[in-house]
């Protein structure tokens, strides 16, 4: 899979004077022994988490108090804590910056386009820390956003965090349902959400959900103009009020912080909803201001001044890993559509006339990119890129190559994975190694990242699960609504004992980089989405037609597409008809990212013989692989309807 030259490497003045490589001097110091290379850096920072947290802290600025210790029990990873004395507010460490230059630049498709300065962003934090204080928003209270990917959903949050609440956000093209399986647990006390949003062309309206999900969460809503208008929506409902009409009232004056524990809440982020409703999974203000700090500074050396853009939606654990970039004093460059609108070049304009330094996006945009016939190397001046991350799913070695071949033969390419368990990454890319075709660069830099077998054995060269053996300040705060802890005990810890085994498939490479190999578990990845398939279910077996369905991701075109398999009531057939029904359902009640690319009828499905139905076995079943233990199921013979089936071959 990989080339025998390097696709990039490092320049001279990269491998001296790069955030990381000045981090490896200091680190040098600190450790009392020449860091030589980043193995010798990667080492250390996992072999000594203490000083190595610590000299993040002080890399990157932080405001806050460390306190005197900087970790205790540190061999137990549900018991280590990092910083247990410590305090700070990250909404204080994203605003350290002041000035007229950029912030926030905005791009929603080709209708609106605006920036905001530094001030301009604090004079806004301002005035909503003044009215959620005015609301009773208090620290530990849920603030929940149904928002574009927009400046004001920024502020919306620096202002909640800056008093202590705690923020958790989706997108606005989620179902009814969808939104309130995620905000429904979580009991917010304040919800926002947009008017209307632009998408391809097309306006959205989501009026409608809007005060559907606003009934049945029963607490005040802010509508923030965007694409609609605001203040009808905002007049018919029982307690709404324009995010204008809620600022009214207030001038800018100095901010405040509330100073927090460590591990106080700062986000709630959803696992995909494989098994049922979405987990909760509660994030740290510290652990997330560490890691995030680490990795814009170190692994990508954002600094001040630069333009950081990663096109995502607030339903993405990137968005929170974007808006981080302003603690390094980094301008976040937000995009809000379809990066197809008007035609596949509308983010490269994007980055041409704001001279990113930093392109995010998806593994899938690539590839629809080299599809698409597109070149900007030939067409754009990206003389400022530097830096070019791709997630969501893995990037296969054709994108790899297509990137240094269409887009821009001297940039960094850094594969990345991670997820929203940790708001981060667990292997990532290093500016001080070369990149190879189609192999993540390395592990990020205090993350005990390895691979095993099923036995628990490290292996190397071959397929293994991605296993993190030593704890780390992003690892989740708790579940929301776990009180003691079973769910998130399951969800990381059940395989291995004191073990992170993350669920993915990885395998070590000859250049010491990392390929990923998709999930190892039932989460679907189609375009870097996860999609938990009880999401799914929950749309589609409401259908009097449908008996009983299982959805799986087949591997296809360098990604993933969702297929949906489906027991029929007696006397019902998979027509056009019923084939609309079903898609319908699915994309208004969940998202029109869960709408499968395939459905099949099938006579039976399998299941255990508790009554489960069995994914992972059909889906071995489906890629010709083998299926281990089908003694446990109950009806075995179910899994030959899914063997080399026609439909799936196109």
């Amino acid at each position: 899979m990989t080339s025998e030259m390097p696709l990039w490497k490092p320049s001279a003045d990269i491998l001296a004077r790069s955030p990381m490589a000045l981090f490896m001097k200091a680190g040098s110091r600190i450790a009392g022994r020449d860091l030589k290379s980043y193995d010798d850096l990667h080492a250390w920072s996992v072999e000594d988490r203490a000083a190595f947290w610590t000299a993040v802290w002080d890399d990157g600025e932080v405001i806050g108090e460390k306190g005197g210790v900087a970790l205790e029990n540190g061999e137990r990873m549900l018991e280590a804590r990092f910083f247990p004395e410590g305090r700070l507010n990250f909404a204080e460490n994203l605003l350290k910056t002041t000035g007229p230059d950029d912030a926030i630049v905005f791009r929603g498709e080709d209708k609106v386009s605006y920036r905001w300065s530094w001030d301009a962003l604090r004079a806004r934090v301002s005035k909503l820390q003044q009215a959620f204080a005015a609301m009773g928003i208090r620290e530990g209270d849920r603030v929940a956003a149904m928002m574009p990917n927009m400046p004001e959903t920024i502020a919306c949050m620096l202002a909640a965090a800056s008093l202590g609440a705690i923020w958790s956000s989706c997108s606005p093209d989620f179902g009814e349902q969808g939104v309130l399986d995620r905000f429904g647990q979580i009991e917010p006390k304040l919800f926002i959400a947009c008017d209307a949003y632009w998408y391809a062309g097309k306006l959205q309206d989501v009026s409608a959900k809007v005060k559907a999900v606003a009934g049945k969460l029963g607490v005040p809503v802010v509508v923030v103009h965007y694409a609609g208008d605001a203040e009808a929506l905002a007049g018919a409902l029982p307690d709404g009020r324009t995010l204008d009409a809620l600022m009214a009232p207030y001038e800018a004056k100095p901010l405040t912080f509330v100073p927090l524990p460590f591990r106080h809440p700062l986000y709630i982020l959803f696992s995909s909803g494989t098994t049922g409703v979405p987990k909760c999974i509660v994030h740290s203000a510290g652990g997330t201001l560490l890691q995030h700090l680490k990795e814009h500074r170190l692994h990508c050396g954002l600094v001040a001044g630069e333009r950081l853009f990663y096109f995502t939606t607030c339903g993405w654990m990137m968005w929170n890993w974007l808006v981080s970039g302003l603690a390094v004093g980094a301008t976040l460059c937000l995009f809000d559509g379809s990066p197809f609108h008007p035609d596949g070049n509308v983010l490269f304009d994007y980055a041409r006339d704001e001279k990113f330094a930093v392109f995010g996006t998806s593994a899938k945009y690539i590839d629809a990119v080299r599809k698409g016939g597109f070149t900007p190397l030939t067409t754009h001046d990206l003389s400022s890129l530097r830096l070019l991350t791709s997630t969501g799913s893995p990037l296969s070695p054709e994108g790899f190559s297509f990137v240094y071949e269409g887009i821009k033969p001297d940039v960094q390419l850094a594969s990345i994975s991670g997820g929203t368990d940790i708001v981060s990454c667990f292997v990532l890319g290093i500016p001080l190694r070369p990149v190879w075709r189609g192999e993540i660069q390395g592990p990020g830099l205090g993350l005990a990242m390895d691979v095993w077998d099923e036995d628990g054995h490290p292996v190397r060269g071959e397929k293994g699960e991605l296993v993190c053996t030593r704890a780390f300040p992003s690892m989740p705060v708790m579940f929301w609504n776990d009180p003691d802890g079973a769910k998130y005990r399951a969800a990381y810890f059940e395989r291995f004992d004191n073990i992170w085994c993350h669920g993915d498939f990885a395998e070590w490479t000859s250049h010491d980089g990392i390929i990923i190999h998709g999930r190892s578990d039932a989460t679907l990845n189609p375009g870097g989405v996860r999609i938990g398939t009880a999401e799914i279910y929950n749309q589609v077996e409401q259908l009097e037609e449908v008996v009983e369905a299982l959805c799986i991701g087949q591997d296809w075109d360098d990604d993933v597409r969702v297929v949906l398999f489906v027991r029929l009531a007696p006397g019902k057939v998979l027509d056009e008809a019923l084939e609309k029904t079903i898609r319908t359902k699915i994309r208004t009640g969940a998202s029109p990212r869960h709408v499968p690319a395939k459905i099949i009828e099938v006579a039976d499905i399998p299941r255990t013989k508790s009554g489960k139905i069995v994914e992972l076995a059909v889906r071995e079943v489906v890629h010709g692989r083998p299926v281990k233990n089908k003694e446990a199921l109950a009806n075995p013979e179910a899994l030959e309807l899914f063997a080399d089936l026609e439909a799936l071959k196109s």
